[in-house]
């Protein structure tokens, strides 16, 4: 076995310990490896695709040929650089029709954040002749938000508009932020966090009457599972990530209309027609148009399932006293089921739970190890204390009835189990001295 083998099959054991979570005799997994030291499947159960998917099987065999035959640089003219270029074109093509575009409008990047950021920055720096105001919402992405904020250091003035408590924006308010002066908007078409699908075509409609900025949309967590089509939307700009599609990391995608004019981040070659220097991942691309295409195929079938059982976790949920469910209740990402639990870390539950085999976190895996409540949450009007108790458990294609009812089984004794620790620790993990001492 690799080092490597060694190290991946040592954090899998990691979420296993003898003294609890195991499973009864009569629910054991079947079919699946376990640890030799505590009888328990090796592979957890995993409820956090809104950080990543794996790779379909399928998405990996159309990866192969990139790696083994055309492996070649696309840009070179011999036959092995046109073998390359053979299957980035296709993968163009594909990743346009699964959006309704066209091939030459689709520019790869290496994931979501860099085409997110092509896309404010691109657009900001070629509009700037005409303009400096750039708006945005207080829920998106912080790819949006950073973006943002660097601009602003370049004298770019920014607007980020407030949202209700259900993580959207009022079509009203945005039409206010308005101005001749204003260049670009960016709208996510579903929150990353809470899961709320937005009424961005709306919102692009409210632009497009007041102003001509461009309206660049953030669709890396929504493109899984909501049907796009570029021109009923009416953006200008739109960025994909592969990772999120069980397709391969280090990829993603951005739409250019026809006609915008963006200016390029990096600078080299004149790959992606100018729009984005270097090497292009041509197995990544591939990979990523066999993910899209699919989801596309399959969406009808599987958006209805997964969305059942999401209905299923939201209800052993918020049947536990102080357990709110977070984002929009009806109009939410399929796969998505987030909340706040009050008198209790977020943190904490999402250990506990790995102890117990499940994978879920308090929210986007970007700002992973950050002591901060989430900003999706603040802006939606959480208190902090609150915010803190985040949870999102997002599913996935592969996520089955047995893992739904093994969740809901232990959320319960999981959530009381931390607040307690939380009663005589109290929220910052100090001891409560009037707790500690009997008062």
């Amino acid at each position: 076995m690799s080092a490597v083998a060694k190290r991946i099959c040592a954090a899998l054991r990691s979420v296993t310990r003898p003294d609890r979570g195991a499973h009864p005799a009569a629910e054991r997994p079947t079919g699946v490896a376990r640890t030799l030291a505590y009888n328990r499947p090796v592979t957890p159960i995993y409820l956090d695709h809104a950080a990543t998917t794996a790779p379909r099987p399928e998405v990996i065999e159309a990866m192969l040929p990139a790696l083994t035959q055309a492996w070649g640089n696309p840009s070179s003219p011999h036959a092995v650089g046109r073998a390359a270029r053979v299957v980035l074109d296709e993968a163009h093509e594909r990743v346009a029709a699964a959006i309704g575009a066209e091939a030459r409008a689709v520019v790869f990047t290496s994931g979501g954040t860099e085409a997110i950021n092509l896309a404010v920055k691109g657009a900001a720096w070629a509009g700037k002749a005409t303009g400096h105001r750039i708006v945005t919402t207080a829920v998106e992405h912080d790819a949006v938000l950073n973006a943002y904020r660097f601009l602003e250091k370049f004298g770019f003035e920014v607007v980020v508009l407030p949202v209700d408590r259900y993580g959207r924006t009022d079509p009203e308010v945005l039409a206010a932020a308005l101005t001749e002066r204003t260049i670009l908007v960016s709208l996510q078409l579903a929150n990353n966090e809470v899961g709320t699908v937005g009424s961005t075509a709306d919102l692009i409609a409210r632009v497009r009457a007041g102003c001509k900025a461009l309206v660049h949309v953030d669709a890396v967590q929504a493109a899984a599972w909501l049907p796009i089509d570029v021109d009923a939307l009416g953006a200008d700009l739109l960025s994909l990530a592969g990772h999120k599609l069980e397709g391969p990391k280090g990829i993603g995608a951005l739409w250019i209309r026809r006609g915008i004019a963006i200016l390029p981040q990096q600078h080299g070659g004149g790959q992606e027609r100018y729009r984005r220097a270097g090497t292009e991942h041509v197995a990544g691309a591939a990979g990523m148009a066999r993910a899209l295409e699919l989801i596309v195929a399959e969406r009808d079938q599987t958006v209805p399932r997964v969305a059942a059982l999401r209905d299923r976790l939201l209800a052993a949920a918020t049947a536990i006293e102080g357990v709110e469910l977070t984002g929009h209740p009806r109009d939410r990402l399929p796969n998505h089921a987030s909340f706040v639990v009050r008198e209790a870390e977020g943190e904490a539950i999402v250990v506990r739970l790995d102890l117990d085999g499940i994978c879920v976190s308090t929210g986007s895996a970007c700002a992973s190890g950050s002591t901060d409540a989430s900003h999706v949450l603040t802006a939606m009007g959480y208190p902090h204390d609150e915010a803190r108790g985040a949870l999102r458990l997002s599913l996935g294609r592969t996520t089955t009835d047995a893992e739904i009812d093994r969740v809901a089984a232990l959320l319960p004794d999981t959530i009381a189990a931390v607040r307690e620790g939380h009663r005589l620790l109290g929220p910052m993990g100090m001891p409560v001295l009037g707790v500690i001492a009997g008062g």
